[in-house]
Order: C-alpha cells, then structure tokens, then sequence
C-alpha cells in the first residue's frame, strides 16, 4: 500500500515537474521570437525619408502590369505576416502541395463522366488554394479585431498623456493593458523606440503590421505634434471619436447589405449544390449533357453567367466608408 501511493505520488510530481518544463519552454521560446523579432526590424537599414501618406503614382505603379515573382512571393510573405499566423512559405507551399496531391487523388475517384485529367486538376487546385485562403480569412478576421480595439487604445493613450505620462510611457502602458493582436503591435512599437529606432521609422513599421488607414492617420498625427506642437491627447480622443463613428457606420451598411450578400451566397451554391446532389444520386444522368458540344458550350455559358452575377450582386452591395 504505501508502495502504490509513493509511487503515484512520484508519478504525479514527474507530470507536475514535466508540464511545468514544457511551459516554461515554450514562454522563452516565444520571447526570444519577439525579441529576434524587435531586434530585425531595429538593425535593419536606416531609411533617408519616411512617408506615412497616400502616394498615389505608387499606387498608379501597383496597377501596371501582373506582379512577377518576387513580387507574388513578397506579397504571400506580407500576407503571412499580417494574418498572425507562426506559419512560413515553406510550411504554406507543403501545405498546398499537400492539399493539390490529396485533391489529385480524390478527383480520380469522383464517379463522374468526365476527363480524369480535368478532375483530378480541379479538385487539387480547389484543396491546393485552401490553405491560402484560411490565411487570407485569418488576415481579415485579425485586422477587424484591431480596427475594433483601436479606439480603446488610442483613448487609453489620450488619458495617459493627459495625467501627465511621457509619449513612450503611454504607449508601454497601452501595451500592457490592451489585448492582442492590438496589445503586441504596441508592445512592438515601444520595444523599437525602447532600443533606439527613431520615432518616424517606428511609426512606418507599425503602420506596415497594421496596414489600415485609421493607423495612418494616428501617425501622421502623432509626427504633426512632434514637428508643429499642439495638444496629442486632444487630437487623439477626436481621432477616437471618428474612428468610433466611422466603425458604427460600417456596422450599419454591412448589416443592411447583409440580405444582398446572403443573396448572392445563395444563388451562386445552389446550382453547385444541385450538381453534387445530382452525382451522388444518379452518376451518369449528366453525362450527356458533357459528352454533347452544344452541352458542353451550355455548362462553360452556366459557369460564366453565375460568375458575373456573383460579381454584379457584390459589386453592387459592395459600399466603402
């Protein structure tokens, strides 16, 4: 007896000791991330001007012509990066890979009428661009979460520089109290003022994590006081205010153009749904309706027709604020 509850006892203790290790692991390994992190972004090359403005001949420049290359793999490594995610291209690429081998095999055993080739192809390149498609989701859902937390931050940041606090204490403080996502871009922000990078170019790299306008707006406000005086805290529970106003309006058209929207879902699923249903029930009842031409130039007419007015309907309900 007093064998068994030793030896639970020494059990419990190893579990105990081996969940503490592990977590003990993984909050070093997450601090030297950030603070590999914080130090990159700190050593890299000074830069002559900063503009935290619209310009629009980049603009006009980004419009011209199809991305190439490098430009395509850049733009999968910002998207990567702004979803939040611990992922890399090499994980994204495996992956999709993954997912276009998996589609491959799983098209070659659709029961349908139809080019192996063609199935199979379709069904890995739908697997294959899922993986980029959650990041694109994980992106979106992320910057709505700040765009809704920054308000709080920017007035928890005006109530600080009013009882007196320094500009860099504030933003420790937001830092501190302010939740993620929002909570570690600010954390971000302070360590690179913290270790020496000059306001201007700690102001641009927080801008590129958070690439939404109301942050610009909250660094050209923040440099404008710095070169021309003025009261910031003022400034910055006016911009809160806007923010809040201009967010409740989003609320407002997005649950108005909601029924389009659902709309638009519905329609474009339907006939999808109608096709599967379809196969699985009678598998060769559409085979005529592909080995026919005219049938064939029917589906291709069905396909582009949904297409466009998938398009039209969100173009339509589609209204910026």
């Amino acid at each position: 007896m007093i064998a068994l509850v030793v030896l639970t006892f020494l059990v419990v203790l190893g579990a105990l000791m081996l969940s503490i290790s592990s977590g003990l692991r993984y909050f070093e390994s997450q601090r030297r991330k950030q603070l590999v992190s914080v130090l990159r972004t700190v050593s890299e090359a000074e830069e002559p001007h900063v503009d935290l403005l619209m310009d629009p001949e980049e603009a006009k420049k980004t419009t011209e012509g199809f991305p190439g290359p490098e430009e395509f793999y850049e733009k999968i490594r910002v998207l990567i990066s702004e979803s939040g995610l611990d992922w890399n291209m090499s994980r994204l690429t495996m992956l999709s890979s993954g997912g276009f081998v998996a589609g491959a095999i799983l098209g070659g055993l659709i029961p349908f009428e139809s080019p192996l080739f063609l199935r199979s192809f379709g069904a890995g390149a739908v697997l294959a661009w899922l993986p980029l498609m959650y990041v694109r989701r994980k992106r979106t859902k992320r910057l709505d979460e700040m765009e809704a937390q920054l308000p709080d931050a920017l007035d928890f940041l005006a109530r600080s520089m009013r009882a007196g606090h320094a500009f860099t204490i504030s933003l420790e403080m937001v830092g501190e109290e302010i939740h993620d996502p929002l909570g570690q871009e600010f954390r971000a922000l302070f360590n690179e003022q913290n270790l020496g990078a000059s306001l201007d170019r700690s102001l641009a790299n927080f801008g590129k994590r958070v690439p939404l306008p109301d942050v610009r707006f909250f660094s050209s406000a923040v440099l404008l006081q710095r070169q021309t005086g003025g009261n910031l805290g003022e400034v910055l529970g006016r911009l809160s205010h806007i923010i809040r106003e201009r967010f409740r309006l989003k609320g407002q058209v997005r649950a108005t153009s909601a029924h389009g929207k659902l709309t638009a879902t519905i329609l474009t699923l339907l006939p999808i749904a109608t096709l599967g249903g379809l196969m699985v029930v009678s598998p060769t009842y559409l085979s005529p309706l592909l080995s026919d031409p005219m049938g064939r130039k029917l589906v291709i007419a069905g396909v582009v027709c949904q297409i466009l007015g998938n398009l039209v309907i969100r173009r339509i309900i589609r209204i910026r604020v």
